[in-house]
């Protein structure tokens, strides 16, 4: 549970901060022997920013809810 928690919260924080998650992607387009050409595509993998609070707010739910013990 805390696992989840802390990733919820890191996901959140990058939904607030960044509106989402950038990478890069390889792909190879024309290959001819020895020979190939490659392109480099930034792609956004968005994370809107009320997505972003809510799993914010559970990542924190969790955590506090996972802290507890039961006697």
């Amino acid at each position: 549970m805390r696992i989840l928690g802390i990733i919820l919260i890191v996901l959140g924080i990058i939904g607030l901060v960044w509106g989402g998650i950038t990478y890069t992607r390889h792909r190879d387009t024309v290959s001819v022997g020895p020979i190939s050409a490659t392109v480099q595509q930034r792609e956004t993998f968005p994370i809107s920013p009320v997505a972003g609070g809510v799993a914010l707010v559970a990542g924190i739910a969790l955590l506090f809810a996972g802290g507890r013990r039961r006697d």
